[in-house]
This record gives C-alpha cells, sequence and structure tokens, in this order.
C-alpha cells in the first residue's frame, strides 16, 4: 500500500439496531452493507457520552466525560486537550471536516462577545472546515440559496410536511408525508456534495476526512421518494412499559424526562408531550427514520464509488460511526438522554486499506468511541496520546481481542442544566451531583449516580432494563462488586497526561516512552 488516507464518517443519532448486518433486516442500506463485508462489524459498540457535544468530544479526543469536562452541549471543551485534528498535524495531515463537532470553545481562548458562545456548538480546533453546517445551519442554507432554492422566512420550515403551513393549527407531529426540501437539495445531499467536491480537488495527496452527516437527526421527516419507502408496520414495535406513568416510577430522573420531553423537538412545527405517541405513530416515526437511514446510505454510495472509480478505495481506512442513539420511543423517551442502552449503544464498521483480514465478520469484544481516535493514529503511524483513555482497534481488525481487553462497557452522562432542559431544580440537586456513569457486560449492568439511588439490571432475565435490582438483598452481592468495578475503572482512567514523568537525578525520565 502506497499513500494512506482516513475517511472517518461520523452520522448522528443512528442507533446500532438499525444495522442490517446486525439483524436489522427490514433496511436497506447496500453501501453500508458493503462496507460491512470488507470489514469488521462491532456488535457491542458504545458512546462513552451523550449527547452530541459530549460524545463527539470523546470520539474525537478520546477522553472520557470524566477526564475532558464537556459535559453537555454548550459546555467549553478545555483547549489543553490533544485531539484527532491536532495529533492528525502533528504527523503531516491536514485533517478535513465536513460536518460539525458541537464544540464550544474554552472561554480562557476568546472573549465574552465571541459570537460562538450564542450557539449550540462550533468546530473543534485542529480541523480544516471544508464544508461547515455550524453555527445554526449557516453553510447548508447558504448553498440551497446558492442552488437557487427559494427559503421560507423561517429557514427551518423546508423541514415541514408538504401541504401544511407554519402554525396552522393541524400540523402535524409524526407525519407519512415528505417535507419540502427535495433529496437532491437535502443536507445529506448537501454534505455529499461538499466531500466530492473536496475529494476531487485533493490530487493524488494523502488525505484524512472526517464526513459528517445530520441525519437520521430529529426532525424525522424525510425527502421523497425516502418519505414512503417503508412500511410502518414492517418497523419494529416500540419496547415500554404499559404507560409512561408506570415507567417514571424506576427512578428520578427518567420520572423528569418523562414529565418533559415535547414533540416540538422531533418534528417540525409540532406541540404535545412525547409520551401521548401511541404505538403506530412510534412505528411511523421509525419508518422515516430508517427513510433518512437509507438516504445516507445512497449519498455513502457516491463517495464509495467514486472511491473505487480513481483507485482510492484500496488505500483508505474507512470507519462508519455515529455519535450517538436515539430512544426512538423505547421506554416512552426520544432523543439520547439517561442511561438506556438505546442512547449509548451505536455502529462502529472499520475497513482497513483493501478487504480487512477478518472481512464481513462481526466482533463481539466490548468497544467504545474513544477507541476511534488512537486507530486512526495507529494505522497511519501515529501515537495516540498519553492521556488517552481508549485502545487502537487493529489487532481486532487483524485477528481478535488482545489480552488484557476491557471486560465491561462504560458510559457516562451529565444531566446538568442547559438553557433547553433544567433538571436540578427539579430534582433538588446542585450542578455538579447531576451524573451518572454505567457499567455492564452481557450479564449485567450497573448505574451509579453521584446524587440519586443507583441502578441494576440483570440483562439475561430482563434485557430491556425495566426492573431495578439495586435494592434487592438477593442480588446485594453483585452489586456492590460491580459498584467496586466501575470505581475501579475511574481510578484506573483519572487523567494521566504527565503521570508518567518523573523528575530524576539524572534528568526528566518519561515512564511511558518505549524502552530502547
Amino acid at each position: 500500500m502506497g499513500r494512506r488516507n482516513v475517511l472517518l464518517i461520523v452520522v448522528d443519532q443512528w442507533r446500532a439496531d438499525f444495522v442490517p448486518h446486525l439483524g436489522a433486516g427490514f433496511l436497506r442500506t447496500p453501501n453500508l452493507d458493503r462496507l460491512c463485508r470488507e470489514g469488521v462489524t462491532f456488535a457491542n459498540h458504545v458512546t462513552t457520552a451523550v449527547p452530541c457535544g459530549p460524545a463527539r468530544a470523546s470520539l474525537l479526543t478520546g477522553l472520557y466525560l470524566m477526564n475532558h469536562r464537556a459535559v453537555q452541549n454548550t459546555v467549553p471543551l478545555d483547549a489543553r486537550h490533544m485531539n484527532l485534528g491536532r495529533a492528525l498535524r502533528a504527523i503531516g495531515y491536514d485533517p478535513a471536516l465536513i460536518g460539525y463537532t458541537t464544540t464550544t470553545p474554552d472561554p480562557r481562548t476568546t472573549g465574552p462577545r465571541d459570537p460562538r458562545f450564542t450557539s449550540l456548538g462550533d468546530l473543534m480546533d485542529g480541523f480544516r472546515s471544508v464544508g461547515a453546517f455550524e453555527p445554526t445551519m449557516d453553510g447548508y442554507f447558504g448553498w440551497l440559496a446558492h442552488k437557487g432554492f427559494p427559503l421560507p422566512p423561517r429557514r427551518e420550515d423546508i423541514w415541514l410536511p408538504q401541504g401544511y403551513d407554519h402554525g396552522e393549527d393541524a400540523v402535524p407531529g409524526v407525519t407519512d408525508r415528505p417535507c419540502r426540501i427535495p433529496a437532491d437539495l437535502s443536507d445529506s445531499a448537501y454534505f455529499t456534495d461538499r466531500a466530492l467536491t473536496y475529494l476531487k480537488g485533493r490530487g493524488d495527496r494523502p488525505w484524512f476526512l472526517h464526513l459528517g452527516y445530520y441525519r437520521p437527526h430529529p426532525p424525522f421527516i424525510a425527502p421523497a421518494p425516502y418519505h414512503a419507502m417503508y412500511r410502518p408496520d414492517d418497523m419494529p414495535g416500540p419496547v415500554r412499559a404499559a404507560t409512561w406513568r408506570q415507567e417514571a416510577q424506576q427512578h428520578p430522573l427518567l420520572d423528569f424526562y418523562l414529565r418533559g420531553i415535547s414533540q416540538g423537538s422531533f418534528f417540525h412545527g409540532a406541540g404535545g408531550a412525547a409520551t401521548a405517541l401511541d404505538a403506530a405513530a412510534i412505528r411511523q416515526m421509525r419508518a422515516t427514520y430508517a427513510g433518512l437511514i437509507s438516504e445516507i446510505d445512497d449519498n455513502l454510495g457516491r463517495v464509495f464509488d467514486y472511491l473505487q472509480e480513481t483507485g482510492q478505495w484500496e488505500d483508505t481506512l474507512v470507519i462508519f460511526t455515529s455519535d450517538h442513539g436515539e430512544q426512538l420511543g423505547d421506554h416512552w423517551l426520544l432523543g439520547k438522554i439517561g442511561y438506556f442502552d438505546e442512547s449509548f449503544r451505536i455502529p462502529l464498521v472499520v475497513k482497513e486499506g483493501g478487504r480487512s483480514r477478518r472481512g464481513g465478520e462481526v466482533e463481539t469484544a466490548f468497544t467504545e468511541s474513544v477507541d476511534v481516535m488512537p486507530t486512526i493514529l495507529d494505522w497511519l503511524g501515529g501515537t495516540p496520546p498519553r492521556a488517552c483513555d481508549g485502545a487502537s482497534l487493529l489487532p481486532l481488525l487483524q485477528g481478535g481481542p488482545p489480552a488484557g481487553w476491557r471486560d465491561l462497557l462504560h458510559y457516562e452522562y451529565d444531566f446538568r442544566d442547559v438553557f433547553y432542559s433544567q433538571p436540578e431544580g427539579d430534582l433538588g440537586l446542585p450542578m455538579d451531583a447531576c451524573s451518572l456513569c454505567a457499567v455492564q457486560d452481557a450479564r449485567y449492568k450497573y448505574v451509579h449516580f453521584a446524587a440519586l439511588p443507583p441502578l441494576f439490571f440483570d440483562l439475561a432475565a430482563d434485557p430491556h432494563q425495566f426492573r431495578n435490582l439495586a435494592e434487592d438483598p438477593a442480588h446485594a452481592g453483585l452489586v456492590k462488586d460491580y459498584a467496586q468495578r466501575a470505581l475501579s475503572w475511574r481510578l484506573l482512567h483519572a487523567e494521566r497526561t504527565l503521570t508518567a514523568f518523573r523528575a530524576t537525578p539524572g534528568g526528566l525520565e518519561d515512564r511511558a516512552a518505549p524502552q530502547g
């Protein structure tokens, strides 16, 4: 292999059980299927944090939430942290980024009037934007205007269903209608256009491209023909208790979200509570979600075909993943919140240049989003930072998990107040007490809260996590064991940028450096 390229595809809000190679036979994704045949698909992969900003901070720094501390959307990322963009520059790559990272800058590096502090997040330092979406989707809406599409006074009204006007009483939530934007002008088409423009302009020089897609993130409405590609009756139904009030009895945090999530965050122009959606509406929403997935897949096919036609497919490490999952009505929830698997389990498919030695196989070892950064650096001949919490996946692509590979999945969630959600007062908690961490293996899952009761689930008997066993005397020993394992995990991964250095009579020593 000559030059080495990297295509890191990061979709938004695509959960792991919507991958055909892992059993979602109701979906049509021929291009993702191709990637799965030529690469390795990881069946037990999680993001280590939600929502978008914290998830992408972990993905692109290789750090757990407890170390990077960009704990919520809108919370700044400390400028001292190494990230993938900066690390790639250090080994001679000019890292291009299409899409977004939802990163709020370190206020110590700028001033309070910086306009980046008025948006949900901006671009992470170190990357070169070649197809911006943030802030506030200006890049996409400007592209639409440039293409001659007449933008409505409220630009977001392009995601209203055809046949409705914003402000009408009859504006639906869940809908079987297409949105007003045609497929060739959708945000997925925009990102693909930017990707092909970048790749065609790059010539024969090695490249790294972060190719981000906004979908299947809400609003859950798809352009024609994707809006009608799937029948609601063919979608899996929601996994939830008989009523949302029954579900809410499990935990105070779950009760808070079930009382507060509105449909308007997921269906443009809609009102009402998310818990008002019946099973038929959930299936229709999932059919639309599946249509958005197939739209992305068709667009990825354009990129894959170009790389194949130009002989670059064999030189390119391709990684497909998502920032986080989506509840999709399971447990009566929408979005990416809390502690359920639907929010944290995400796709990961990795294809080395050429066909991977294990092409087509499914790997069941526990993998996490923090593994992506060290994998890319390892493949390009770089060295992951000492502080990195993840590990390179190259050994798993070439054989199987090495000795000492993790035996638990780990993830975290911080639920302190942000401008669109205020649980602190409702739960009676101070800001820094609004956090949880979860550890789980194939059998058990333990969720520890800083200041709320814990949760413990037997995943063999209760895979969908309805019955909390944390206070069951028969499980007290197991609860103690998993709580201790969670504590050990946090101790082992406490921030360690400088902990390998020593002052000695002979001068500075780095115990982490390779010994010659």
